[in-house]
């Protein structure tokens, strides 16, 4: 039989399958039922650092154009656009009533008396402001690791890109400084340098990567001339720019890779171990197929490993990384070449 077990920022994980921070991942029934049918770990749905501010003693104000947020009197960066519209102004609101501080605390400690599997806190951040007391507060509460889901988005005119990256070395060793738990960031492939950015980043000390974040991507309402939300859950595709990623880094980053976006079934997991990642997350494909997929992955996953004779993920883990392979340009090169394409 295959051993699917495996370390995943030095918490033991019967199996590398980790379900990604989600509206799934808000209930105790349905954490329950994701440990029930096998899943390795368990990431929380976000708390969100606006969230966080309206908590304590954040006032939000209507001004020219937008929102502007006061923290004591300091002016915070969130990257105001997101603001713009009532609707978005709404939404942080009502979420931030509805889901405060103490009840982010009460459902780590609820969920740890539930189930056995590591439970790892989410904590969605837009800026370096001092919140990272409630890093500690969230280890006082039982959970296992955070991962910090960091998404900046380089639309500022006014900030160039390394005050962009800058925010990401901010946040985490500000959170460092107060928690004794395993720490991961989860970031988007927004960078100007992206394999120089995360070999940096994966020496600052954090205990894992997770590649990528998934924003919300914007369409248009053609009749209502209104902008929308897009292609929420992602397609199977999708897994290729992380596995592209997940191959050149492996072997040479200081931290556990986690592979995320388009993870659908086990060829997209044993592909995106075979690049080398420590472990994949999963989220739309829980939502298109239910927890079910689960077991699905996991039997499968199982006889592949035993069909090519592995009886360990370690057996196979990075065997096609870049670092490994014959002709790295494989994955490197993104331009169309006619003679590998086969077309004239």
């Amino acid at each position: 039989m295959a051993n699917l077990q495996t370390t995943y920022m030095g918490l033991n994980l019967r199996n590398p399958l980790i379900a990604g921070s989600s509206g799934l991942t808000n209930s105790i029934d349905n954490i329950k039922e994701l440990a029930d049918k096998g899943i390795g770990a368990i990431v929380l749905k976000s708390v969100f650092e606006e969230q966080i501010h309206q908590d304590t003693e954040k006032n939000i104000e209507k001004e020219e154009g937008g929102i502007k947020t006061y923290t004591q009197a300091q002016d915070i960066y969130v990257n105001r656009r997101i603001y713009d519209y009532d609707e978005a102004y709404s939404y942080i609101y009502d979420y931030a009533k509805k889901h405060t501080l103490n009840k982010y605390l009460h459902f780590v400690e609820s969920v740890k008396k539930e189930v056995n599997v590591p439970i790892i806190a989410s904590v969605h951040c837009v800026s370096n402001y001092d919140w990272h007391s409630f890093a500690r507060q969230i280890q006082d509460a039982g959970a296992d690791a955070i991962e910090l889901n960091i998404y900046v988005l380089p639309s500022d005119f006014r900030r160039n890109a390394s005050d962009n990256e800058k925010l990401y070395y901010e946040i985490y060793s500000q959170v460092k400084q107060y928690v004794k738990i395993p720490i991961s960031i989860k970031l988007g492939y927004y960078f100007s340098a992206l394999a120089q950015s995360i070999e940096s980043l994966s020496k600052t000390g954090v205990d894992a990567l997770v590649l990528f974040n998934r924003p919300y991507n914007p369409d248009i309402d053609i009749e209502k001339m209104a902008f929308i939300t897009s292609n929420i859950y992602s397609s199977e595709t999708e897994y290729a720019r992380t596995l592209r990623w997940i191959s050149i880094l492996s072997g040479h980053v200081q931290c556990d890779l986690a592979a995320a976006s388009g993870i659908h079934n086990y060829e997209n997991v044993v592909k995106q171990l075979l690049a080398g990642a420590t472990a994949v997350q999963l989220v739309s494909t829980l939502y298109k197929n239910h927890f079910d997929i689960i077991p699905d992955i996991l039997s499968k996953t199982e006889a592949w490993m035993e069909r090519h004779q592995y009886s360990t993920i370690d057996d196979f883990r990075g065997k096609l990384s870049s670092k490994n392979l014959e002709n790295p340009a494989a994955v490197e090169r993104v331009q169309f070449m006619k003679l590998y394409a086969g077309i004239e």
